[in-house]
């Protein structure tokens, strides 16, 4: 070989290994977003050379789980290496912005060369004067008032020329500080930190050419999703509005536009290894052994966005723990409850609370919300009680499509009040059915007017509910096209796919959220519920009157702790958390305190109620509640108290009185089912002895 073609070829060379060699763009199409993590799916369209070429996919998270990437649409192409690295890119400089800041520097620089151009005139003038000012010798004869007035002219003429010399030049300096305030500006824009972006790269290996479709994706940190939800509730006629939304967030490096979503109650990051159980061998011991830890079923999932949280401690009873340590955990920031168990703690850049009071095992919570009440409990395994507190207001009568399995007409028929139906396409409503018997109600699904015919074809599964309108509500909204009444139907927001470990939540419409870490809502159903409502008051732990409703079935909605928005009659009430993980079969919610009802709880002022007999003192106690109902209209009320049970043989509680109360021997509560009409009150009462050894103390 020549010397010329070895150039030549030494030349060529890396031009020949690098023809097959490109970076390819991709685009991401689906993402399932987990409690704590995401999965991404992305697809890649490109032509593919016969033999060996590199393929590298750019500008992904730095993020990526390397373990997690999986690769489809190959076709006959084969993978001969594939790897994942992190790429340092300078991010580049909004051309616009930059244009603007160096704009604004060129005219601030002119207007400095106007007035340099000034101070150069003014010094020359300066300089004319200081020549002037000699006298010619060979003047015969200068009037002394001549040159008076000629030096008066030159000292003021001098004087204002530096004035104004000196003020041109502060005009200088201010210009001059302002470009470099903006040259500072400028200079940060083009020195932006390095951003870690992810690339994979693949050595493919083709028979052919082709063009192929790449579908990779990969698991990804630093996203996530928290479950929230808004409570409306019209009145106790009414059912309950349950609204279920997901508030996403990601930090992953790159942007999700426009792409399909799905929520996952899963959470990748959760320890998979089942456990061994051995044997366990007894044996002597010196000192004290700390019993074996137990993994917690994980019941909350960490909420980014609280800031502050507000609660309160008690016991298994309920009764608020005055002094109980409220921290967060692996710092020294942390409050004490006040004498009726209620804290609040500033929480930012913290994960997890720990509660700890003497005598009860100390809890670690996740901050999953801005209202934790916590239990503490001697007994590891005692569930939480499930209490929403709150207001909440639904505005129309709904009609709950989650366990429809039946046809439109059915859905309809029967089940929304004022509605008659024997032919979907002949439904009539009624107060309305006579006036235009020719003609049907207008359908609405989901905004937008649709046929009878199209109705019809609905599935039933994808109804969420069902709301009808008349006479002037209808009109009102949908003018002279209301006046035979309108059938609003709603359809559900995702679709629900139940696996083995975990509920997915498939949203229909495709959203965009951005890499910032703010939150993006997305709606995931919303739920009418067939509730009970009641009143209810505990005076023993708090004297106000709480309306509740409770219902069933409340596992077929795959509801997850997370904090709850609670509205009445349209206004925002306030916030609370709701917790499902429960085995009870019903779930009550607490919708907040109504003021006119009140209930009071007074002990009976017996002077004899002390007593000894030998070396035990006795204690009588008689309380007395009574309720008022100040509404205009009737309620009923549950109204509860406790009588205290013993765990100590040398305590014992006799002479035990509930009257008209449902008594529980074994727990100790009492109960009263109230029915008060408009402007009732009544009054209840009970009373107990309490025998104990004189020289010890109780607290009851």
């Amino acid at each position: 070989m020549t010397m010329q073609k070895l150039f030549y070829f030494l030349v060529m060379f890396p031009c020949l290994i690098l023809g097959n060699d490109k970076e390819v763009p991709s685009k991401i199409t689906e993402v399932t977003v987990y409690l704590d993590g995401a999965h991404i799916t992305r697809t890649a369209e490109f032509d593919l050379t016969k033999g060996s070429s590199e393929i590298t996919f750019t500008g992904l998270s730095a993020k990526i789980d390397e373990s997690s990437i999986q690769i489809s649409g190959l076709q006959a192409a084969s993978i001969l290496s594939m790897s994942y690295d992190i790429n340092y890119m300078i991010e580049k400089v909004n051309s616009s912005e930059s244009l603007l800041l160096q704009e604004k520097i060129e005219t601030k620089e002119f207007q400095i060369s106007l007035l340099k151009s000034r101070i150069s005139g003014l010094e020359a003038e300066e300089q004319v004067i200081n020549t002037n000012q000699s006298l010619n010798s060979n003047v015969e004869s200068i009037d002394l008032d001549k040159i008076k007035k000629i030096s008066n002219y030159y000292r003021q003429r001098i004087t204002a020329i530096k004035n104004e010399i000196f003020k041109t030049n502060q005009e200088v300096n201010s210009l001059n500080l302002e470009i470099r305030k903006i040259q500072k500006q400028l200079a940060e824009m083009n020195n932006i930190p390095e951003k870690e972006l992810g690339e994979i790269k693949l050595r493919l290996d083709a028979p052919v050419a082709t063009r192929l479709k790449l579908i990779f994706s990969y698991q990804v940190s630093n996203a996530g999703w928290i479950p929230t939800y808004d409570i409306k509730s019209e009145g106790v006629d009414n059912p309950l509005s349950l609204g279920y939304k997901a508030y996403v967030y990601q930090k992953t490096g790159a942007d999700w536009n426009n792409v399909q979503i799905v929520l996952s109650t899963g959470s990748p990051s959760l320890n998979m290894v089942k456990p061994q159980l051995s044997t366990k061998y007894l044996s002597f011991t010196r000192g004290h052994q700390p019993p074996t830890s137990t993994t917690k079923k994980q019941r909350f999932v960490y909420n980014p966005t609280v800031q502050q949280v507000t609660g309160t401690i008690s016991d298994e009873s309920g009764s608020p723990l005055p002094g109980a340590s409220v921290a967060i955990k692996g710092t020294a920031r942390g409050t004490r409850t006040d004498f009726d168990g209620f804290f609040t703690l500033d929480v930012q850049n913290g994960q997890e609370l720990m509660v700890s009071y003497i005598g009860f095992k100390t809890e670690e919570v996740p901050i999953y919300a801005s209202v934790m009440n916590i239990r503490l409990d001697e007994d590891a395994q005692a569930l939480d009680e499930v209490v929403v507190a709150g207001y909440g207001m639904s505005s129309k009568k709904s009609l709950s499509g989650a366990a429809s399995s039946v046809s439109v007409e059915r859905m309809l028929q029967g089940k929304v009040s004022g509605v008659n139906i024997s032919d979907i396409s002949r439904p009539t409503i009624r107060g309305i059915s006579k006036i235009k018997s020719n003609s049907n109600p207008l359908y609405v699904v989901d905004g937008l007017v649709m046929s009878t015919k199209d109705v019809a074809e609905l599935d039933p599964e994808v109804i969420a509910s069902v709301e009808i309108l008349k006479d002037q509500n209808a009109q009102a909204l949908y003018g002279s096209r209301g006046a035979n009444g309108v059938i609003v139907i709603t359809t559900k927001k995702s679709s629900v796919q139940n696996e083995v470990t975990n509920t997915k939540f498939i949203i229909k419409k495709p959203y965009s959220i951005v890499l910032d870490g703010d939150v993006t809502a997305i709606e995931i159903n919303t739920f009418a519920l067939d509730a009970d409502y009641e009143y209810y008051a505990a005076p023993i732990i708090n004297e106000n009157v709480f309306l509740t409703a409770t219902f069933k079935d409340w596992e077929k909605y795959n509801l997850i702790p997370g904090e709850a928005n609670i509205y009445f009659k349209g206004s925002y009430a306030g916030k609370t958390s709701i917790n499902p993980y429960t085995t009870d079969k019903e779930m009550t919610l607490s919708l907040g305190v109504d003021p006119k009802i009140t209930v009071s709880r007074k002990q009976d002022k017996n002077f004899k109620s002390k007593s000894f007999i030998g070396n035990n003192r006795i204690l009588n106690r008689t309380y007395n509640l009574e309720v008022k109902n100040n509404k205009a209209v009737g309620i009923t009320l549950r109204l509860m108290d406790r009588i205290p049970i013993s765990q100590n043989k040398e305590i014992k509680v006799d002479n035990i009185e509930v009257h008209s109360a449902e008594y529980e021997s074994k727990k100790g509560l009492l109960t009263w089912n109230l029915n008060l009409a408009a402007q009732e009150s009544t009054k209840k009462s009970f009373s107990f002895q309490v025998k104990y050894p004189s020289y010890k103390r109780i607290w009851f």
